[in-house]
């Protein structure tokens, strides 16, 4: 048996891959297990290396410290590359409203945090551990580390503080959403915003019998009729083609049409008639419809679309192609004229092969080259962000130079590269998949390591008073921000419960009260105003851990 003990306890580089990995595949495992819906995802890997620390499982503190450091460099630097997109555009229009009322929970929080610590007698340190946990935010927590240590001071204790706040930090926001909804929203309000806001599309074939449109166009149709629709397929004379907005309907035509489910009667009333063929189904194969024409997704990765409408393109005149669907962060959207364009739209196309292949052009669809990713950028950021993590500024009354770290750093690089890098002639975009894989693979280093080091004393802070205060402190962190501020986003400032509720979660990077609100939202209002604020508030916090204890340490 001397081979497992090598393998599990003896300390060398193979134990340590062994036991982070075996701490990450049971975290892992049991963060996908639900109760009453909610579950604590890649955290678990947390408590996992916390329960392993705890029975006395180690590894070499040098590999420990590697490993601790190179998982959050990976995960803080993807993650900005996915951020990096919408974090300008972010602020436009009604999004500048949503991240003020995001900052103000941010900053309200942190405030709440630091009286904490100064009437209730509590290292700052340990506070800000317990604000990291309230708020369900391990990147700031690797920042605040990370300062300690550019301090020279111990920087394991916020871990235990972020552990013992983070179960109620997650479910905490659920129970402040719940208590808003019953106290300020009434539910014929939710009905009025459920039908105002549906944008579930539909593709539904309807005949061209109505007299009142025989002769007029396309776009003179638009114009007289309040359903947004978009004309995918035209059938005519046994021909199919690509209608443009110029294109007169005569009757007998055979429309393929793109709408929302609840506009289909309208438009049947418009059109005349709707077949009873499904079009809907996940199987249906679009290319083997017609010899003419073929059907293609193609992503958006040309950083001067970014922001634009899709009508400014003008697509479908230029090119003789229609497009039909917008696919964006997972939901579907009606491909309307005004449709603002974001970096990473999936955009179905519709049109000759050739036509297709110039719009590929236009638009971008670098998604094919990373078939063979472009790890060049990645790393090469990775390095920008740490040199930056390294510079130190000199702040006017702080004796200490302030340091980015390995968290600040590389996030606002990969925000940067993110955004710009496209116009570099550097390839950026990653597809969803990769991004993810990379930023779990980070994090579960990460909590790994943190758990494993917090793990010995972790149980013997929780179980006396300590602890229990910590955990009153957490639950308050995590409730009355949001309290606050999503009383006065309903009541004073007028706005709706489902955008309110998404700005909260993204306040709070808290993806499993988002699935919450979004099981009981018809919308997508709610991941809508969460991807407004998320890029901001997430680089606000990790920013923020580090310049309190900069300032107030020092």
């Amino acid at each position: 048996m001397e081979w497992l003990s090598n393998l599990f306890i003896e300390h060398s580089a193979l134990q340590a891959v062994v036991v982070l990995s075996v701490i990450s595949a049971i975290g892992l495992g049991l963060g996908k297990i639900h109760v009453l819906g909610v579950s604590l995802g890649v955290t678990f890997v947390f408590f996992v290396g916390i329960l392993a620390g705890h029975f006395g499982i180690s590894i070499d503190p040098q590999m420990l410290n590697y490993a601790e450091s190179f998982g959050l460099v990976i995960f803080v630097y993807a993650l900005g590359l996915q951020v990096g997109p919408g974090f300008f555009s972010s602020f436009r229009k009604g999004g500048v409203t949503l991240n003020l009322l995001a900052s103000g929970i941010v900053l309200l929080g942190t405030l709440l945090a630091i009286a904490a610590s100064f009437i209730n007698g509590i290292a700052l340190p340990d506070i800000i551990g317990v604000l990291c946990g309230a708020v369900t935010n391990t990147p700031a927590l690797g920042a605040a580390q990370q300062t300690l240590k550019q301090l020279g001071l111990e920087s394991n204790t916020p871990a235990l503080g972020c552990a013992v706040a983070y179960p109620l930090g997650v479910v905490g926001v659920i129970f402040a959403i719940i208590f808003i909804k019953k106290l300020l929203v009434r539910q014929q309000d939710l009905n009025t915003d459920s039908e105002e806001s549906e944008n579930h599309t539909y593709i539904g074939a309807f005949l061209v019998q109505n007299p009142a449109i025989f002769g007029k166009s396309i776009v003179d149709i638009a114009h007289m009729s309040y359903p947004k629709f978009v004309i995918s397929r035209l059938w005519r004379d046994g021909n199919v083609t690509i209608p443009t907005s110029e294109k007169v309907l005569r009757e007998g035509d055979r429309l393929l049409i793109i709408t929302a489910d609840k506009d289909i009667q309208a438009l049947t009333i418009l059109f005349g008639k709707q077949e009873n063929t499904d079009w809907n189904k996940e199987d249906i194969d679009w290319n083997a419809i017609d010899n003419q024409l073929i059907s293609q997704g193609i992503v958006v990765t040309r950083p001067e679309l970014n922001g634009k409408k899709l009508s400014s393109l003008r697509l479908r005149n230029q090119y003789g192609i229609n497009i039909s669907r917008v696919y964006r962060s997972g939901v579907q959207l009606l491909a309307t004229p005004d449709l603002t364009l974001q970096l990473g739209d999936r955009l179905t196309v519709v049109g000759e092969a050739g036509a297709i292949k110039n719009v590929e052009k236009v638009l971008g669809n670098a998604i094919k080259s990373l078939k063979e990713p472009n790890l060049v950028a990645v790393f090469i950021g990775i390095v920008i962000g740490l040199a930056l993590g390294a510079i130190p500024f000199n702040i006017p009354g702080i004796s200490t130079p302030v340091k980015l770290g390995l968290a600040g750093g590389p996030i606002i690089i990969g925000i940067l590269i993110g955004t710009f890098g496209p116009r570099l002639h550097m390839v950026t975009y990653t597809t969803r998949s990769a991004n993810l894989m990379l930023r779990a693979l980070g994090l579960s280093m990460y909590l790994a390591c943190l758990g494993l080091n917090a793990g010995a004393h972790f149980f013997e802070t929780v179980f006396r008073s300590e602890g229990l205060l910590w955990i009153a402190l957490g639950a308050g962190l995590t409730i009355v921000p949001v309290l606050i501020v999503g009383i006065i986003a309903l009541k004073f400032m007028r706005l709706d419960f489902g955008t309110v509720a998404g700005m909260i979660c993204g306040s709070m990077a808290n993806p499993m009260a988002l699935s919450y609100t979004n099981e009981t939202m018809s919308n997508d209002k709610p991941s809508v105003a969460y991807a407004t604020v998320y890029p901001f508030c997430m680089f606000l916090r990790v920013i923020i851990a580090q310049i309190i204890l900069i300032i107030l340490l020092t």
